[in-house]
């Protein structure tokens, strides 16, 4: 049976902004290539890169230590909460105003899985546009999302929450659940609404709340995307 593979990830590169007024990433050699000649046999060269990166950088996932002193972090995510979940794809493309209530996700079953929320604003990356404005999951949704039991909860846009909201309710409610949350993930529009497994898995880093992953989606056949 053929399958596919979804890159849902955005790239990090230097100097880019994922969140207004936070630093961005610094890329640079810690060893440059022309450098390393003097360090190995004549043709042989190699390069060691050094990066100075905030943790909340490109598509990055959230562990309860994000948002409480003592909840897990970061490297207390058992393999199976990160990788290989059940994926539902819940649309938010045609909405009316930003914040995503509770009936949006009356639909699926979203028991277990990660729970997607494609609202396309993906499409603003690295614009001013991406970081005002954006969509979000209100109070009501969140409460929804832990009442199921979701497993996982994601969002291609700035911010599960509304980033004018200081309260983050929805953080506050699927982190205190020990829900995980992945932000700025993106091409949600080239899945499917379910049928494909969902992966986030970040290093196994100790004392963080949250840290930059390569999320994807792995689906048993080749399906065509939904835009």
């Amino acid at each position: 049976m053929p399958r596919l593979l979804v890159d849902l990830s955005h790239e990090i590169e230097h100097g880019m902004v994922t969140y207004p007024g936070l630093p961005a990433p610094a890329i640079s050699d810690w060893l440059a290539r022309s450098a390393s000649t003097t360090r190995y046999a004549p043709g042989t060269t190699f390069q060691m890169g050094k990066i100075d990166m905030l943790a909340n950088t490109g598509t990055y996932i959230d562990a309860p230590f994000h948002r409480y002193e003592g909840g897990a972090d970061i490297a207390g995510y058992a393999l199976a909460a990160v990788a290989a979940l059940p994926g539902v794809v819940v649309r938010a493309t045609q909405r009316e105003g930003r914040g995503l209530d509770a009936d949006v996700f009356s639909g699926p079953d979203v028991r277990g899985n990660a729970v997607l929320i494609h609202t396309g604003w993906d499409a603003h990356w690295r614009t001013d546009r991406y970081g005002t404005g954006h969509p979000f999951i209100t109070r009501a949704a969140a409460e929804l999302l832990v009442t199921a039991r979701a497993g996982l909860v994601g969002i291609d846009s700035l911010n599960i929450d509304d980033s004018a909201d200081g309260t983050r309710p929805a953080h506050s409610l699927l982190l205190g659940a020990g829900i995980p949350i992945v932000e700025h993930l993106c091409h949600l529009g080239d899945l499917p609404d379910q049928g494909f497994r969902f992966f986030a898995v970040p290093p196994r880093v100790r004392g963080i709340g949250s840290f930059p992953v390569r999320a994807f989606a792995l689906m048993d056949e080749l399906t065509p995307s939904v835009q």
